[in-house]
């Protein structure tokens, strides 16, 4: 089937900024998206710059994020001097998966901050009932994303 190239730029622009609206920058929105949307995951920066119409200067940085966030991985092209950046397998499971490190930190601090500010304040409260959230929200993420592999394992043919 032939892919509608502009459709296809549009739903980029578009899901790129979904993800700038919830928080991601917006050139390694654009990047992300345009990988995730490629049947083979992979372009070098000269694709991306290509079909993103951006400078390579651009690319760079926005890779850079996207690696530092372990999204994107970067690879050689055998041969080649040019790297190509990919989107790791199975993405957003690796990425709910290191949310815990970060559930950790979260927790650390509000926990000093439960204690400096007391638990019986009301600002204390509030951090003690956040501590509660990110407890359980950690408590239940590995079980949660057993079954989503489990269901995705069940799927695969």
């Amino acid at each position: 089937m032939e892919r509608d190239e502009a459709a296809v730029l549009t739903f980029v622009e578009r899901f790129a900024g979904v993800l700038a609206d919830t928080g991601f920058a917006r050139m390694p929105a654009r990047v992300f998206a345009a990988l995730l949307a490629t049947d083979s995951g992979r372009l070098t920066a000269a694709e991306l710059a290509e079909n993103l119409q951006i400078s390579p200067a651009a690319v760079s940085g926005a890779v850079r994020y996207l690696v530092q966030l372990n999204l994107v991985g970067r690879e050689r092209e055998p041969g080649s001097r040019r790297d190509r950046y990919r989107v790791h397998d199975d993405v957003w499971y690796e990425a709910a998966m290191r949310r815990d490190q970060m559930l950790v930190r979260w927790e650390g601090s509000l926990r000093e901050g439960v204690t400096v500010l007391g638990a019986d304040s009301p600002a204390g409260a509030r951090m003690a009932e956040s501590l509660a959230f990110f407890e359980f929200l950690r408590g239940e993420l590995p079980a949660l994303l057993a079954r989503w592999h489990a269901q995705r394992g069940e799927q695969e043919p």
